[in-house]
C-alpha cells in the first residue's frame, strides 16, 4: 500500500482554506447582526445594526448555507 502525499496535502490545504473560509464568512454574520454600543456618556444603550451591515450579514450566511448545501450534496451524490 503507498500513500499518495501530494494527494493528501493538496486535500488538506483545500480543506483548511475553506473551512477558514466559511468559519470567516459567519463571523462576519454575526458582527454585521450585532448590536453596537452606544456613545461614551450616554446611558447604557445599544444600537440596532443598520440596513447595509444587516443585509451584508444575510449575504454572509446565505454564502455559508449554500456552501454547507453544496458539501452536503458532494456527500449524497457519491
Amino acid at each position: 500500500m503507498s500513500i499518495d502525499w501530494a494527494a493528501l496535502g493538496q486535500v488538506f490545504g483545500v480543506t483548511l482554506a475553506v473551512t477558514v473560509g466559511i468559519v470567516g464568512l459567519f463571523t462576519v454574520g454575526i458582527v454585521g447582526t450585532s448590536r453596537r454600543p452606544g456613545q461614551e456618556g450616554e446611558t447604557a444603550t445599544a444600537t440596532a445594526p443598520g440596513a447595509g451591515a444587516r443585509a451584508g450579514a444575510m449575504a454572509a450566511f446565505a454564502l455559508c448555507a449554500a456552501a454547507v448545501a453544496y458539501g452536503i450534496y458532494l456527500i449524497v451524490a457519491a
